[in-house]
């Protein structure tokens, strides 16, 4: 059960957009198109944006890169996430993870479930955490981007959404590296 509290102030985080697909280019990337109307709409910020190929090491590149920007604070990537040997996104991801946050993929399978059926089994949308940064790997298609958007990252992505969102607990991401 999603609930937004309204009595507490709307927090804008960065967002940082990275497309990864070896036929896709800016004019034609519907889906990080997608994900950057969508997250403006919000109320947050686009941090930055790329286009890779699917290059294990340079999307690993980017993601440190990202990382370490103090500038973002939430990293979304689209494309990548299937089942063919050119699809390197999650290991990708998985190559910079401190934490990996196992419930996202169940999550995004549920609400795949209700709109693909049993072809919902074909995607490994993951989440992670690391260096205090929230990283999101979702599928290619724009209805996988507006799905994963509209369905868990909206509301987890704003600090009002009751019980819990991943924003209130994003200023302790890091806590470890600051303990001595």
């Amino acid at each position: 059960m999603s609930r937004i509290d309204e009595s507490l102030d709307f927090i804008p985080v960065r967002i940082a957009v990275l497309t990864v697909s070896d036929t896709r280019t800016q004019a034609d990337d519907k889906s990080g198109d997608t994900l950057v109307a969508r997250l403006q709409e919000a109320g947050h910020s686009l941090a930055a944006r790329a286009l890779l190929p699917d290059e294990r090491a340079q999307i690993a590149k980017q993601l440190r890169a990202w990382i370490a920007d103090p500038g973002v604070d939430v990293v979304i990537s689209t494309g990548g996430t299937g089942l063919t040997g050119r699809d390197v996104t999650v290991e990708a991801h998985r190559d910079v993870y401190e934490k990996e946050i196992e419930a996202f993929a169940t999550v995004f399978t549920m609400v795949s479930m209700q709109k693909i059926g049993t072809s919902a089994v074909q995607s490994r949308a993951t989440g992670g955490v690391a260096g205090g940064t929230y990283l999101f790997a979702l599928p290619g298609s724009p209805g996988a981007c507006r799905d994963a958007w509209d369905e868990i990252l909206k509301f987890q992505l704003d600090y009002r959404h009751r019980p819990c969102n991943f924003i209130e607990i994003l200023p302790r991401l890091d806590e470890h590296l600051r303990r001595k």
